[in-house]
């Protein structure tokens, strides 16, 4: 049975090993629905919105809903971000790409860390500095594949600067609602419903509901997006407990090495040059952040003692 004071001794490390755990296996397995079978983006998207259902019916068992205006207007800005974000970059990697798309994506944790730096004032060791160089440097080196193209620019790379913003923001929101007291279940609740309210968008533009596909696809889809969509709880509750300049680039750095990891093992494929550098960096970066941040201690935030409350 889990009790208040063993909640309590879980500081975000916990939460973000968990998250680092979950995506890195769904980024491993995540593209075989369109592999082996062909399956749409769109519907991809579908699904995993549905299995947000599943994480958002766990975590919120017995957690009381925080009705507050800013628990609403912030759990929307967290949702429609994230979600919107993963639309728009189906749009995207059909006009540009996918090598140049994703390496300016994935500098979305540097946003996050400047606004978790000036808003929040958030403060880092000179070590942490050090490593979150280092794990920054990893994140993109992750998405170089390489490849030349006269794409250099376009209605892509504006969409691809859209997204990164997206999706940095959304980190620090998920950040700002813990720092003034909302709990983790509301946030995920409202991310789970942001979802949701997309599929259509989603269904519209792919033409409708496709039913010229095997069951395997979007059971194989589910599968592997329930990964996905338990991480992105995960994440929540990381960033309820640790600084948002901390955590972000931890996760975002050390889940796709784990992905990599994995790849080799299952697929026999070695990592590129970049992958392998990008590993060590990820690696030695992250140590030196989640060291520096041990070291120094932080004090759980109004939302982790909210949600101690309600825990039965």
């Amino acid at each position: 049975m889990t009790t208040a004071s063993t909640t309590g001794r879980r500081s975000w490390i916990f939460y973000a090993a968990l998250l680092i755990l979950f995506w890195g296996v769904w980024g491993a397995f995540s593209a075989l629905p369109a592999t082996w079978y062909g399956y749409p983006d769109e519907m991809i998207y579908s699904i995993w919105a549905l299995t947000m259902i599943i994480p958002a019916a766990f975590i919120l068992r017995g957690q009381k809903w925080d009705r507050r205006p800013a628990a609403t207007i912030y759990g929307l800005l967290i949702g429609l971000t994230g979600a919107g974000g993963q639309l728009v970059l189906f749009q995207a990697l059909t006009m540009g790409p996918a090598y140049l798309i994703f390496p300016i994506i994935s500098i979305s944790p540097a946003i996050t860390v400047v606004m978790a730096m000036v808003l929040l004032r958030e403060r880092i060791s000179p070590l942490a500095v050090v490593g979150l160089v280092l794990a920054l440097a990893a994140i993109v080196l992750f998405t170089i594949t390489g490849g030349e193209s006269d794409e250099s620019s376009g209605p892509w790379l504006l969409l691809a600067i859209l997204i990164c913003v997206a999706w940095g923001v959304q980190a620090y929101f998920m950040r700002k609602t813990a720092t003034i007291g909302v709990n983790e279940a509301t946030t995920f609740g409202w991310m789970t419903i942001s979802g949701l309210l997309l599929i259509p968008v989603a269904l519209i533009s792919l033409g409708g509901l496709p039913t010229d596909f095997p069951w395997q696809a979007p059971a194989l889809t589910a599968a592997t997006q329930v990964l996905n969509a338990a991480g992105a709880l995960f994440l929540v509750m990381a960033l309820a407990r640790g600084k948002a300049a901390i955590v972000a680039p931890t996760t975002n750095a050390l889940a796709p090495a784990l992905t990599v990891i994995i790849s080799l093992i299952a697929y026999q494929t070695l990592p590129s040059p970049y992958g392998a550098i990008a590993i060590v960096l990820a690696l030695v970066g992250s140590t030196l952040m989640v060291y520096s941040d041990e070291k120094r201690g932080e004090a759980p935030t109004p939302a982790v003692g909210a949600s101690r409350e309600h825990v039965r």
